[in-house]
């Protein structure tokens, strides 16, 4: 069967969704280019720090579920950033929504004691999705109805949450127990979210998988992710069309929220066991170069989530076997954003991957 201009329609399909795959695989082999540069200019060997951060990863399944975890609250941490990107806003405060979220569930864990440990850990889902979601929408409301720029406001009271969270663990939420590292008082073992069977992974990979899933149903299979797109290609189009954009706004901000604050209670109840400072360890941050990864399509964030979760546990790895600071992931991440940044821009620009630019041959 021939396409609109003569080729086969298969290769017209392909080619249209190749751009979104090839650019950004390109811009991942771009950045560990870079990266080996700076790494053998520093005196070690790029071909060694590969294989070293391939076996820290992914080479036994020791490393592969250690992966696999550290993954697990870079799926919801990534809907963060990918859910108002549908709308063309770009929040990059998820940071903020993980930490309350994370204080919110071992507050109400506490708080409900005693009650049947089905109750509590649905009600410490709730308070973390609910903490996420308030914070977060209220970026998504300032920027619709007071025009306040959504990337610098969620950065901003990223360090607001940061700062809250510190006052209350240290303050009214401290468990008195807790002497050189301040907490929440420790969850009952009951309430703590145990592994999947047959692995050492928590649930958290389950729900953030499930997350993903849910998410691209809404944007690509409901009225409402439809609108949420017309709204993010041409909000005045949207309007015209008489969509309510304000809620679409407020809706998707709050939902993304919602699921980073999932993320911080799932940190609580299935790895930390209380709140303290190790909520705030970077996994909003690294989110959005996950998101921006996987252009912002909730399905590729599961295994771009898994690749940069391997990345992130091979860090020790490095440290131990090529004396390189733990922090030289953190570098290999910050390279790979600022190609992934660039890359953006050269959508739409090679005839290869748009069909309608194709020439018959002669």
């Amino acid at each position: 069967m021939l396409g609109a201009r003569g080729y086969p329609a298969a290769l017209e399909w392909i080619a249209r969704r190749a751009e979104a795959f090839v650019i950004p695989l390109a811009a991942l082999l771009v950045g560990m280019v870079l990266f080996s540069l700076f790494i053998a200019l520093v005196g070690k060997s790029p071909v060694q720090l590969y294989e070293t951060m391939w076996r820290g990863g992914f080479g036994s399944w020791f490393s592969i579920q250690n992966s696999l975890s550290r993954g697990a609250p870079l799926l919801l941490a990534a809907l963060c950033v990918a859910l108002p990107a549908r709308l063309g806003l770009v929040v990059i405060g998820g940071e903020g929504a993980i930490v309350l979220g994370g204080v919110a569930a071992a507050a109400i864990g506490v708080a409900l004691s005693g009650a049947p440990s089905s109750i509590v850990i649905l009600a410490m889902g709730v308070a973390g999705m609910a903490a996420g979601g308030i914070w977060i929408g209220a970026v998504g409301a300032l920027r619709h109805y007071r025009a306040v720029n959504e990337t610098i406001s969620s950065l901003l009271m990223a360090y607001i949450a940061i700062a809250l969270m510190n006052q209350l663990v240290e303050g009214p939420l401290r468990d008195p127990a807790s002497l050189n590292k301040p907490s929440t008082q420790p969850l009952a073992d009951i309430y703590r979210i145990g592994n999947i069977p047959g692995m050492e992974v928590h649930w958290g990979l389950a729900v953030g998988v499930v997350a993903c899933v849910l998410s691209w149903v809404l944007i690509e299979k409901t009225r409402w992710g439809f609108a949420a797109r017309i709204a993010g290609g041409n909000v005045r189009a949207a309007l015209v069309q008489g969509l309510a954009v304000g809620p679409l706004i407020v809706g998707f901000t709050a939902l993304a929220g919602g699921f980073a604050g999932l993320a911080g209670m799932l940190e609580v109840a299935a790895v930390q066991g209380s709140a303290n400072g190790s909520l705030a360890a970077g996994y909003g941050y690294t989110g959005i170069l996950v998101a921006f990864l996987a252009r912002h399509n909730p399905l590729a964030i599961i295994p771009v989530a898994i690749l940069l979760g391997g990345i992130d546990a091979s860090g020790g790895l490095i440290q131990r076997r090529m004396d390189l600071p733990d922090a030289t992931v953190l570098v290999l991440q910050g390279m790979l954003f600022i190609v992934i940044l660039f890359s953006e821009t050269l959508y739409g620009r090679f005839k290869a991957f748009n069909p309608d630019l194709w020439q018959r041959a002669s």
